[in-house]
């Protein structure tokens, strides 16, 4: 956490839901700075210590706050200020739709004391929209993705982290999804994660020597998204 950071209680779908807000550096000091679009972040597993504030997903939403995005890290149910019970993706995946649609509306962060003055606000509804997750939360991910196509409001893109493959049912994905998976995952092998794209012709990128949690390569994860990103079209520059 950091001065970027606020955290703060939305309405939730079952009580309240407690949530990260990072910002971009920039708009710390302009408040008219274009920023590039919002990235929603999805955290591991509630029931096995997982959490908004987990290393990796706070990698994730810097590494968007790099690249000029608005990042929003919730809590799953029954996590710090979240209310309700686990509820094995279902109720998760209602609420990261939920947030998205609060992501989305104007009002949302013309009410908040933090961004109501940032000129970005007024267009929040045209930005391009990010999904990401880790581990379990990229599960739930790939199926509010899914979702958002069907609904004919699509995500700019989809980055998943330490893929669920073999544990939870992902959803079809996208063929520019950013996949990153370390090579010693002890928890989701990465033969599971490669069966589970081959079929879908996805790109895996591995990261040597890498475990579940990448310790002692995070910058790794913020290199490859800040890097996918190079070359991308950017709706700032229309």
């Amino acid at each position: 956490m950091n001065s970027r950071t606020q955290v703060m209680t939305i309405a939730g779908l079952v009580g309240p839901i407690q949530i990260s807000i990072d910002l971009p550096d920039e708009l710390k000091v302009d408040p008219t700075f274009p920023i590039r679009g919002l990235a929603l972040v999805a955290h591991p597993h509630p029931l096995l210590g997982g959490t908004m504030d987990n290393k990796v997903a706070q990698t994730m939403a810097r590494a968007f706050n790099q690249l000029g995005y608005v990042s929003v890290r919730p809590n799953f149910r029954g996590v710090g200020e979240t209310a309700g019970v686990h509820d094995d993706g279902r109720g998760e995946f209602e609420d990261l739709l939920h947030i998205s649609d609060w992501m989305r509306t104007p009002s949302s962060w013309s009410n908040l004391a933090v961004t109501q003055s940032q000129a970005w606000v007024k267009a929040a509804n045209d930005l391009p929209f990010v999904v990401s997750g880790f581990s379990f939360g990229s599960f739930v991910g790939s199926h509010l993705v899914q979702r958002l196509i069907d609904l004919g409001r699509p995500a700019e893109r989809l980055v998943m982290v330490g893929s669920a493959a073999g544990k939870w049912e992902l959803a079809p994905v996208p063929a520019d999804t950013i996949l990153i998976h370390g090579e010693l995952d002890e928890t989701i092998p990465l033969i599971d994660v490669l069966d589970w794209a081959r079929p879908q012709e996805l790109i895996v990128q591995v990261v040597p020597g890498a475990d579940h949690f990448f310790h002692r390569r995070l910058h790794l994860i913020r290199n490859i998204i800040t890097g996918a990103w190079l070359g991308m079209p950017d709706h700032r520059s229309k």
